[in-house]
């Protein structure tokens, strides 16, 4: 999977959009963030925040993919968008190879709905700073960091869309 957003992504064609709710994801090491947008694509708002569930072998469905695709179950989603973590040169290291085999196997649990990656450069740290600017300290911002940065995977990949 190409990230949508990156140096090899072509912008979708016009006729491409599908009106429907997507769910936007920011997969971290302990957490995980849930965004939703509205059925127009206009704005992203958070949904929740998963505890990362680590589980590894064949047979067990991770308790965070369950949670996930339950919640994309019941907003009805049309599209599912992961960000993708590279380098601020545009290179995928470690974290990207870990995200991508989690997507590969979350979009098991999710099919037909699709799921396609995105550049997340930065999010994390614009979540931060827009939650700092707000006011927001200490373990409230601890707890829902995630799922600011999965709104701002989410609104940006939504942003790009509609250009």
């Amino acid at each position: 999977m190409e990230p949508e957003d990156g140096p090899a992504a072509t912008p979708p064609e016009p006729g491409e959009w599908r009106r429907g709710r997507r769910l936007g994801i920011d997969l971290g090491k302990a957490r995980i963030g849930v965004a939703v947008c509205d059925p127009d694509g206009l704005l992203a708002t958070p949904v929740a925040t998963v505890r990362r569930d680590m589980r590894t072998s064949s047979g067990d469905i991770p308790s965070d993919i369950r949670e996930i695709a339950e919640t994309a179950r019941e907003y009805d989603v049309v599209e599912i968008v992961v960000g993708l973590p590279v380098t601020l040169s545009g290179e995928e290291g470690p974290a990207a190879a870990h995200t991508r085999a989690w997507v590969e196997r979350f979009a098991d649990h999710v099919s037909p709905v699709p799921v396609s990656l995105t550049d997340e450069r930065m999010t994390t740290a614009v979540a931060t700073r827009r939650l700092n600017e707000g006011g927001v300290r200490g373990s409230r911002k601890r707890s829902i960091v995630d799922q600011a940065a999965a709104v701002e995977i989410l609104q940006h990949w939504l942003d790009r869309r509609r250009r």
